[in-house]
């Protein structure tokens, strides 16, 4: 596991960040599916699909794994697979609620296209 803390050589960009409305709705959906949010992790990745080519996967997990990078961003815990992160560095996870909300989205200034839905991307 490499974990990642921020140091005077190294900019917020070289990370994954959380939005103050995804860390509220994170805090929450942790506690509702029987997850701990100060010690449990937001796992991060991106695999193969989607309308774009590549499509974001999200979910809650107890473990990491040696060869994860791990951040924590606004008490949030992230661990991302060292091939997903080289697709998301300087990647905000984004909240959006209200009538005509997505959910869960990412800010990924790498992506040079995204799908309507906004689940899905290509570089």
């Amino acid at each position: 596991m490499v974990y990642l803390q921020l140091n005077k050589n190294q900019s917020r960009l070289d990370m994954i960040k959380v939005s103050d409305t995804a860390k509220k709705r994170v805090a929450l959906l942790m506690e509702d599916e029987g997850f701990n949010a100060e010690i449990d992790y937001v796992r991060v990745g991106v695999k193969s699909g989607g309308c774009s080519g590549l499509s974001y996967d999200l979910k809650f997990d107890h473990n990491v794994a040696e060869e994860d990078k791990i951040f924590e961003d606004n008490g949030v815990k992230i661990a991302v697979d060292k091939k997903s992160f080289l697709y998301l560095v300087g990647t905000t996870l984004e909240f959006s609620g209200g009538l005509n909300g997505k959910g869960f989205y990412f800010n990924n200034p790498n992506a040079s296209r995204t799908c309507g839905c906004g689940e899905s991307f290509s570089l």
